[in-house]
Protein backbone atom coordinates (compact mmCIF):
# COMPACT_ATOMS: atom_id res chain seq x y z
CA UNK A 1 0.00 0.00 0.00
CA UNK A 2 2.75 2.49 0.82
CA UNK A 3 4.96 0.93 -1.37
CA UNK A 4 4.39 2.33 -4.52
CA UNK A 5 5.27 1.44 -8.04
CA UNK A 6 9.05 0.17 -8.00
CA UNK A 7 9.31 0.86 -4.25
CA UNK A 8 9.18 5.15 -4.95
CA UNK A 9 6.73 5.97 -2.31
CA UNK A 10 8.78 3.53 0.19
CA UNK A 11 11.45 5.59 -0.96
CA UNK A 12 9.85 9.17 -0.40
CA UNK A 13 9.21 8.38 3.19
CA UNK A 14 12.53 7.51 3.63
CA UNK A 15 14.04 10.08 2.32
CA UNK A 16 11.97 12.50 3.96
CA UNK A 17 12.44 11.06 7.48
CA UNK A 18 16.12 10.61 6.74
CA UNK A 19 16.34 14.58 5.94
CA UNK A 20 14.14 15.51 9.37
CA UNK A 21 16.36 13.11 11.84
CA UNK A 22 19.71 14.54 9.89
CA UNK A 23 18.00 18.27 10.37
CA UNK A 24 17.07 17.50 14.08
CA UNK A 25 20.24 16.17 15.08
CA UNK A 26 22.48 18.26 12.99
CA UNK A 27 24.53 15.03 11.88
CA UNK A 28 24.05 12.95 8.49
CA UNK A 29 22.73 9.29 8.81
CA UNK A 30 22.04 6.14 7.00
CA UNK A 31 18.14 5.06 7.60
CA UNK A 32 17.49 1.14 7.08
CA UNK A 33 13.93 0.59 6.19
CA UNK A 34 11.83 -2.58 6.56
CA UNK A 35 8.86 -3.79 5.07
CA UNK A 36 6.52 -6.32 6.55
CA UNK A 37 3.64 -7.71 4.42
CA UNK A 38 0.84 -9.51 6.17
CA UNK A 39 -0.60 -12.07 3.29
CA UNK A 40 -4.50 -11.16 2.77
CA UNK A 41 -4.32 -7.76 4.29
CA UNK A 42 -6.94 -6.52 1.27
CA UNK A 43 -9.48 -9.25 2.24
CA UNK A 44 -9.44 -8.84 6.60
CA UNK A 45 -11.66 -6.39 7.62
CA UNK A 46 -9.79 -6.62 10.67
CA UNK A 47 -6.81 -5.54 8.91
CA UNK A 48 -8.08 -2.63 6.45
CA UNK A 49 -9.45 -0.77 9.83
CA UNK A 50 -5.82 -0.65 11.31
CA UNK A 51 -5.35 1.32 7.85
CA UNK A 52 -8.36 3.37 8.92
CA UNK A 53 -10.85 2.01 6.56
CA UNK A 54 -14.45 2.26 7.99
CA UNK A 55 -17.04 -0.13 6.77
Amino acid sequence: MLIGKNGSGLKRIGQNAREKIEELIKKKIYLQLFVSVKRGWSKDKKSLEQFGYVF
